[in-house]
């Protein structure tokens, strides 16, 4: 089915039959966390999809190459180069080196991915651990005549880039389109052009992060990095590169500028983004009050939420909406994509446990035909862009029969063996390896003290009843477990066998 798959181009704005640089390979690059505090919903959801995407080109048989960067240095506070270094200003702030920070957020972005069930990419560059890369990709810029430098400071000349490439083809805009929408430099402004942007910056005196260059100490710009590391591991034009959309105008366009100024080639065939996520229609952010992070949408911590959602929740609800439209997050879209779930899980697991077995029931052809059927349009739900919410609309329409069949509405032998053996393995690996998704028997925060407690009401019941076999029941059961259960003045308690 690989010749059937069509992808969405951000940079043509069209569908495209996807057809990878080198035949059985593919190489992908994802715009990955700038970590100098918790990953926010909008990030989740980026990586979440791509991993949706990863998951089905792997399932197709492609060897792929995943490549998700770090970004640890060289992120302003401005999109114009201007503010502090993000990393150095929440070091200042918490005391740190700027190193603690990376490493504090780094782990905690992969506490979350593994919670949201995200494959590890196959490569996880940092921005700091490719400098030299990134001195040598500017050094190449400069000497395609693109760049130039003031003050120890190397800016792109974006008005000599757009005189042979189209600047603005991202988002299809011109330049001057572009410019109206820029202040006018200021006579402190060293920049040539208001919308060139900084490859490398002169470190202040105080700056932590700082390298040595040609240009002397300094540290690199923020979209610099992604060109240097794409180039190192997937070569100077791959298959697809992808984020959110909040990136298209800016940091994305600018990685096109640089890596075609430096190798002379269009850098990526498939540009794909993921669309915004909005609070009850209103677009989520933290000046609006209505962000939240993923520990407090799984604790239900947080004003907006009347409860906490499981990980696996969350992922399904993310997936039944297409990665390229917007995400609206309520109470009454989380708790349905929870019952959704919990749906397909009992499915998969009643699945699981059906054997097909002939008996001399005559099979239904029409009955044959409809789940060979819906089978197919989980593919072509996948094929059409990666389009998710189509899949879990058609694996709910197989999930009917499977009932039917458990609870022998409708006897298994009606399908033929090769037809069984096919809505088992459709439904089995679209849930769990393309979807993502495994069962969460008990997902609760706090379960294990929920669960003690509950314990101690029992003990406490049953000797108030002096129904004393239950109580010395309890007691051996718990003690068998390594608990000990205590009578004192003040209660019931209990506490870890030594």
């Amino acid at each position: 089915m690989r010749n059937q798959l069509y992808l969405f181009n951000t940079l043509t704005r069209t569908k495209e039959k996807f057809t990878p640089i080198h035949p059985g390979r593919v190489g992908i690059y994802v715009c990955g966390p700038t970590v100098y505090s918790d990953v926010h919903l909008g990030n989740c959801r980026t990586f979440i999809s791509f991993d949706l995407i990863y998951r089905y080109l792997l399932y197709l048989g492609f060897k792929v190459r995943y490549v998700r960067n770090i970004t640890d240095a060289g992120h302003l506070e401005g999109d114009r180069d201007e503010g502090d270094d993000k990393f150095v200003k929440k070091a200042k702030l918490e005391q740190l080196e700027p190193m603690e920070i990376v490493q504090k957020y780094t782990l905690g972005f992969h506490d979350v991915m593994r919670e949201f069930n995200t494959l590890s990419p196959s490569i996880e560059p940092t921005a700091t651990g490719h400098i030299s890369e990134q001195i040598e990709m500017i050094k190449e810029i400069i000497s395609n005549g693109y760049a130039y430098e003031i003050n120890g400071t190397v800016y792109f000349n974006v008005e000599k880039y757009n005189t042979e490439f189209p600047y603005g083809q991202l988002t299809n805009r011109k330049l001057e389109d572009l410019l109206e929408g820029t202040r006018e430099l200021s006579g402190q402004d060293e920049k040539r052009g208001r919308l060139d942007f900084a490859l490398w910056i002169s470190a202040k005196p105080e700056t932590l992060m700082k390298w040595n260059s040609p240009w002397g100490w300094g540290f690199p710009g923020w979209h610099i990095e992604c060109s240097a590391m794409s180039s190192k591991y997937l070569g100077n034009t791959f298959d697809i590169h992808g984020g959110g959309m909040d990136l298209q105008a800016t940091h994305h366009t600018n990685e096109i500028a640089q890596s075609q100024a430096c190798n002379h080639t269009s850098p990526v065939n498939y540009w794909l983004h993921t669309n915004m996520l909005t609070v009850n229609g209103v677009r989520m952010s933290k000046s609006a009050g209505n962000g939240f992070l993923p520990g407090e949408l799984f604790t239900g911590n947080h004003p907006l939420l009347d409860k906490g959602y499981s990980p696996m929740a969350v992922r399904f609800f993310m997936m039944q909406t297409h990665y390229r439209s917007t995400l609206d997050f309520s109470n009454e879209a989380l708790r349905a994509s929870e019952k959704g779930y919990r749906r397909i899980i009992n499915g998969l697991v009643t699945l699981k446990t059906l054997v097909y077995q002939p008996e001399s029931e005559v099979q239904d052809e029409k009955l044959n035909t409809e789940i060979e059927r819906l089978c197919e349009l989980c593919y072509a739900g996948m094929n059409d862009d990666f389009n998710s919410a189509i899949v879990i609309a058609n694996l709910f329409n197989l999930l009917k029969y499977i009932n039917s069949f458990s609870h022998k509405i409708i006897p298994l032998a009606s399908l033929s063996e090769t037809t069984f053996e096919k809505m088992k393995t459709t439904f089995i690996q679209f849930v769990e390896d393309i979807l993502g998704l495994k069962e969460e028997k008990f997902y609760k925060p706090n379960l294990i003290d929920d669960l003690y407690d509950i314990l101690l009401e029992l003990y406490k019941g049953s000797k108030e009843t002096k129904d004393y076999a239950r109580v010395d029941f309890i007691r051996k059961r718990a003690d068998a477990e390594g608990i000990i259960i205590k009578d004192t003045k003040e209660g019931v308690s209990w506490s870890y066998k030594e």
